[in-house]
């Protein structure tokens, strides 16, 4: 028998397609076209049966053609030239009495991938668009976007954009949805489909006849409409009322986030919002998908920012299960850690205490750190806890522990002589290089409370040849220098023979360096050592609540149900912004407005650095402007501010729009790639109303770009802070390169 795969199986195979006997028994030969699939979805190549294909697709037969067709759009773009040979059959059923058939042909139409496909499949789609039947309307809908697709940088056809948002009345509430998602894949480049009032009236109307994943896709859409006035507003939230008691959690997200952006300028409205969410949020966070319980955990975390004490009642719910992955343990124990107070406290360090002893090495580094930062508020009982976690003699946990101790006692002071006195012994478990760093740090800093500290420090002195680490070396000359001042005798030999070893056989450059430089510090003088040295133990400054500084909730909302709530935002940026370089083009339509509100949150959130001065500035998010509106405002005001930035010849101008788009900064017009020289002109408005033209140009001879910016409100301030972020954003395109 041939096995899978071999040519003797593709030769059988073929025979039995092309057997009349076999042909003539419905039965027998969909089991030999079920063979072929099975081949195809096991990765053998059976696109020598192609023709056999082909002609097993003129059949009565529902199931048979499904086979086929599916078969057909596997090997297509291998098989253009047969697969012309398959149009005839596929036009055909396009216009079967079954609507099933009809469906099912347009829908392989359109995944063919092959070129040429356009011609034939554009009139079948346009047919399909006015069928009366829905599912083929549901099929030629996505059949456009598909069309679209396959054309590349082909202009948009205005009148297929035109039928789609007609078919936005479509009785038939799937209809509706494709009609969104295909509209948004067509008028991608010109910033997706446009919410308008009519619309935006028409879907909220039509939210209760959507199942539960078209209104999780509506919601999204209705959060690019701007409401005229506070009655509308309202009269919105009212139709929306109902659906945050819904069953489907993404229903909810999508109906909490519509309304906390709406009533953005109701802080009251928002807040009674979240408190709605509580129960939804939970029932979600103890859910069996970890999926999503973690992405429930992440959205109470963006809660907690502007709400502290939202869930504090319900801070058991945050305790880590036995099964939980580490990634979700993680995130409770930051959220505990943002629960804490007098009434949770104990409860919350015996839960953190129990993860600190975990098999998980990692989780037990994030309990202990995390009782540090609870530590700032509650030190006595955190540091007697932290202290009984040396006995475990775990290296480990005693490198964590000593760590938390280290930042402990700069933050508290008060905590000092408790941490001192938990010390001698733990350097016998410590072999990590950043548990050494800390332990040293402390004896150094306050050697003066430790009895054994400058026999710690000799031992480590002693065996400095075997260390292999050039920061744990540094680490311990500046500590031996500090605990001489305030123990010379113990300590005089043993810096001598350090210093010497760093000077004469050291071959780090930064060790023999710093080496050098307390050798000549004391030779200066022990008072010149103090003067340097004698700096501040720890820096309460910092405040207890550091952690805890509550934010208004428009500052996150923008996050809110969205991936980035889910990433760090660094990894965010830096994710996205090479699928979204392309995404931003010419503004030639009046009234288009560029909707990646997504995108741009990850730097209203501050990831994209901005210097101090600019973060007064607060520019509006998808403004509208038209060509013939930036040329009357460009010519009646005059420049304000010119400057001139250095270029870098590897980096393509394009990319600039990317990063001046998250920042709400966007594009009217733009040159050609590879223009000479290289000309954009950009608009953006604050919140209070004033109008920023810019125009750039750039020099590739010069590998400079010159800046020129026109306030439509003379404002000195307003002008230096946006010309700052203009420079920040620029200049994170160049740094990133």
């Amino acid at each position: 028998m041939p096995y899978l795969g071999s040519e003797d199986a593709i030769k059988e195979l073929k025979r039995a397609l092309t057997n009349p006997h076999i042909q003539a028994d419905q039965l027998r030969y969909r089991n030999v076209i079920l063979k072929v699939i099975r081949h195809m979805t096991q990765g053998v190549d059976v696109s020598s049966v192609f023709m056999e294909m082909v002609k097993a697709s003129a059949t009565v037969d529902i199931v048979q053609k499904k086979l086929v067709y599916l078969y057909m759009c596997t090997y297509a773009a291998l098989k253009p030239d047969l697969a012309l040979l398959a149009i005839n059959t596929l036009c055909k059923d396009c216009s079967d009495a079954n609507p099933m058939v009809r469906g099912l042909a347009l829908r392989s139409m359109c995944n063919l991938r092959m070129p040429g496909i356009h011609e034939y499949i554009q009139q079948p789609v346009l047919n399909g668009l006015t069928d009366k039947a829905s599912y083929v309307r549901r099929v030629a809908v996505l059949g456009c976007a598909k069309m679209h697709a396959q054309q590349g940088d082909v202009e948009v056809d205005g009148s297929m954009v035109n039928e789609l948002y007609s078919l936005l009345r479509d009785h038939d509430p799937i209809v509706l949805v494709n009609c969104l998602r295909a509209l948004e894949e067509i008028l991608k480049r010109e910033g997706g489909v446009v919410i308008n009032k009519p619309i935006a009236h028409h879907l909220l109307n039509r939210m209760a006849d959507l199942d539960q994943w078209g209104q999780s896709e509506v919601l999204v859409f209705l959060l690019r409409y701007k409401p005229q006035g506070e009655e509308e507003i309202f009269d919105i939230l009212n139709l929306l009322d109902s659906f945050l008691k819904s069953t489907h959690f993404s229903v909810v997200m999508g109906a909490t986030k519509l309304f906390l952006v709406l009533a953005k300028d109701f802080p009251h409205v928002q807040t009674d919002v979240l408190v709605r969410l509580k129960a939804p949020l939970l029932a979600a966070c103890t859910s069996e998908s970890r999926e999503m319980c973690f992405a429930a955990l992440c959205h109470v975390r963006e809660i907690l920012r502007s709400l502290p004490g939202h869930f504090s009642s319900h801070y058991k719910k945050f305790f880590c299960s036995y099964n939980d992955p580490h990634y979700i343990k993680n995130q409770k124990i930051d959220i505990l850690c943002e629960l804490v107070n007098d009434e949770t406290v104990h409860s919350v360090l015996e839960e953190l205490r129990v993860c600190c002893t975990d098999v998980s090495v990692q989780l037990a580094h994030t309990a202990i750190f995390a009782i540090g930062r609870i530590a700032r508020m509650y030190s006595e009982t955190c540091v007697e806890i932290l202290a009984g976690l040396l006995d475990f003699k775990q290296e480990h946990i005693t490198s964590a522990v000593i760590q938390t101790f280290r930042d402990l006692v700069w933050l508290c002071p008060q905590c000092t002589m408790a941490v001192c006195q938990a010390l001698p012994g733990c350097e016998e478990n410590i072999q990590d290089n950043e548990g050494k760093q800390a332990l040293i740090w402390l004896l150094g800093m306050h050697g003066d409370l430790i009895p054994n500290a400058s026999y710690v420090l000799e031992d480590y002195a002693d065996n400095v040849k075997t260390e292999t680490s050039p920061t744990v070396k540094i680490e311990l000359l500046t500590a031996l220098v500090r605990l001489f001042l305030s123990r010379p005798a113990e300590c005089q030999d043993t810096l001598g023979r350090l210093i010497y070893y760093c000077i004469e056989e050291e071959t780090n450059m930064a060790v023999r360096d710093r080496g050098l430089f307390y050798y000549r510090l004391l030779s200066a003088g022990v008072e010149e050592v103090k003067r340097v040295l004698c700096s501040l133990k720890s820096d309460p400054s910092l405040g207890v609540l550091v952690d805890r500084t509550e934010q208004p909730i428009n500052t996150w909302v923008s996050d809110f149900n969205t991936l980035l709530a889910l990433y760090e935002k660094k990894h965010w940026v830096s994710l996205t912004a090479s699928s979204a370089r392309g995404d931003i083009s010419l503004l030639s339509n009046a009234g288009d407005q560029l909707v990646t509100a997504d995108l741009r949150s990850a730097v209203d959130s501050g990831d994209l650095q901005v210097e101090p001065e600019s973060a007064d500035l607060t520019l509006i998010c998808d403004i509208a402007m038209t060509p013939e509106l930036f040329e009357k405002s460009w010519t009646a005001v005059d420049a304000a501010c010119h400057l001139t930035i250095d270029w870098k010849e590897d980096v393509h101008p394009d990319t600039l729009q990317t990063a001046l788009h998250l920042v709400s900064i966007y594009t009217i017009a733009k040159s050609k790639a590879g223009s000479q020289p290289w000309k954009c002109y950009l608009y953006a408005q604050d919140h209070k109303g004033g109008l920023f033209l810019t125009e750039l140009i750039l020099s590739m001879d010069t590998l400079s770009l010159q800046t020129t910016v026109k306030q439509s409100l003379r404002s000195e301030a307003a002008l230096q802070n946006f010309a700052s972020l203009l420079k920040t954003a620029i200049g994170t395109v160049l740094a990133g390169s």
